[in-house]
C-alpha cells in the first residue's frame, strides 16, 4: 500500500487545478504549458506532496524530483522548489548533497518522542474545545465521527486515515488555541505514516475508533479534564504501539 504511485489524471488532458484554500485558480493544458506559479502554485503543491507523505503515497528515501512534482500538481519547478523547502523545514523532505531532495527516514525512536509532544498538545485541545467549542462545531466533530464509524465497518482504511486528519483538523479549530495548533500540524506530518501503518495492525482500528469516541463525547459534555485526559490516551496508546514495534526492529 505505501509503496503505490500517485494516480493523477495525464497532463495532455484539459483539467481544472482547484486551491485548496479558495477553489478554482486556473486551466492547465497539455504540455506545461500554463502552469501555476506564485504563492498559492506553492500551497497547492505543499500541501499535497504532504498529504502523500502522511498517507504513504510517496515512501521514506524516495527521490523528489521538482520537474516531475511540478508536472504533477501542475505548477512550475519554481513552486515545487519552494513547496520542498517548506517541507524540509518540517522535516518531511531532506536534501542530500549531489543527490537532491527525497522523503525524510523518521526512525521509530523519534517517532516515539514526536508522539509525546503531541500528546501533552492534543490533550490541551481537547481541553481548549470542551471550553470553546460551538454547538455548530460539535456537530461537525459527531458527523464526521459517524463516518470513522462507517470507514472501520467497512474496512476502508485510508478513508479512515484521512477522516482521523479531518478530526484533528475540527479539533484544532474549535480549541481556538493557534499556537498549540501550528505546532501539532508541523508534528503530524512527521508521523503520520508511521500512525497510518498502525492502522493496518488487526484492531487497531476499531480501538482508535474507541479513543476518539470518547474525545469527542467529552468535547460535547463540555468535560474538559476528561476531554484532555482522552486525547492523552489516544496518544499514549499510539506510543505503546510505537514501542512495542521499536522492540521488535
Amino acid at each position: 500500500m505505501g509503496d503505490s504511485a500517485v494516480s493523477d489524471p495525464p497532463f495532455s488532458l484539459r483539467h481544472l487545478v482547484h486551491d485548496p484554500y479558495g477553489g478554482p485558480v486556473a486551466q492547465v493544458t497539455g504540455e506545461g504549458e500554463h502552469l501555476l506559479s506564485g504563492a498559492r502554485a506553492r500551497r497547492i503543491a505543499e500541501q499535497r506532496l504532504r498529504e502523500e507523505i502522511t498517507r504513504g503515497l510517496v515512501v521514506p528515501g524516495q527521490r523528489l524530483v521538482e520537474p516531475e512534482l511540478g508536472e504533477r500538481y501542475g505548477v512550475t519547478r519554481n513552486s515545487a522548489r519552494l513547496a520542498l523547502d517548506a517541507l524540509i523545514t518540517e522535516r518531511l523532505v531532506e536534501r542530500i548533497p549531489n543527490r537532491g531532495a527525497r522523503v525524510r527516514v523518521v526512525p521509530t525512536s523519534e517517532a516515539v518522542a514526536i508522539a509525546e509532544c503531541r500528546q501533552v498538545l492534543d490533550g490541551l485541545l481537547a481541553r481548549k474545545a470542551a471550553q470553546n467549542a460551538t454547538d455548530g462545531q460539535i456537530d461537525r466533530l459527531h458527523a464526521n465521527l459517524e463516518r470513522m464509524q462507517r470507514a472501520v465497518a467497512d474496512q476502508e482504511l485510508l478513508e479512515y486515515s484521512r477522516l482521523t486528519q479531518e478530526h484533528h483538523r475540527l479539533l484544532t479549530e474549535s480549541a481556538r488555541q493557534t499556537m498549540a495548533s501550528a505546532l501539532v500540524q508541523r508534528l503530524q506530518g512527521q508521523i503520520g505514516r508511521h500512525e497510518f501503518r498502525l492502522l493496518l495492525r488487526p484492531g487497531r482500528p476499531q480501538q482508535s475508533l474507541a479513543e476518539l469516541t470518547r474525545v469527542v463525547d467529552a468535547i460535547a459534555e463540555r468535560r474538559a479534564n476528561s476531554a484532555e485526559s482522552a486525547a492523552r490516551a489516544h496518544l499514549q496508546a499510539v506510543i505503546d504501539a510505537l514501542l512495542l514495534e521499536s522492540a521488535g526492529e
